[in-house]
């Protein structure tokens, strides 16, 4: 069986089973840590895994990411990352829409939404702003802003 703590950086998994204490699992459940859940851990920091489960990143230690059971979505390996890591001719579709306020109403407002298929058309010589084809239009956005967009890439 394939725990959380194996799987690769940035592979979308779903949540098989939580071999976790009651009172532990019922935090986890919470927080919208469920079987079937699909999650994908984005970062190790120190002993912590960073996992993003729907809208939220959660920081799980590693004694803890070993506890929760997963397995493969699907045969093609999808992942998330975030947006400014795409390379130009690269494209994916948008997965979620990080950040609060104002600026998450402008990156949606923009037709950053869930569901878009987006493509990395040009990237500035040192890479902020990149340029993107997004429902037929040509679209600039910052590094910072791009950051903020979950996408998951197209397998090549």
């Amino acid at each position: 069986m394939t725990t959380l703590a194996d799987v690769s950086l940035n592979q979308v998994v779903q949540i098989d089973e939580m071999a976790l204490d009651n009172d532990l699992k019922h935090r986890m459940q919470d927080l919208g840590m469920i079987v079937g859940s699909k999650v994908a851990v984005v970062n190790h920091s120190g002993d912590n895994g960073i996992i993003l489960l729907h809208n939220t990143r959660l920081a799980l230690s590693q004694s803890l990411l070993k506890k929760i059971l997963v397995k493969d979505l699907t045969e093609a390996q999808q992942s998330w990352i975030s947006l400014d890591q795409l390379k130009v001719g690269e494209q994916g579709t948008v997965v979620n829409v990080h950040g609060s306020g104002a600026i998450k109403r402008r990156l949606m407002d923009m037709g950053l939404t869930k569901g878009t298929e987006i493509k990395v058309v040009k990237l500035a010589p040192l890479g902020d702003p990149m340029e993107l084809r997004i429902r037929g239009y040509e679209l600039s956005l910052r590094k910072n802003e791009s950051e903020m967009i979950v996408v998951a890439k197209e397998a090549e």
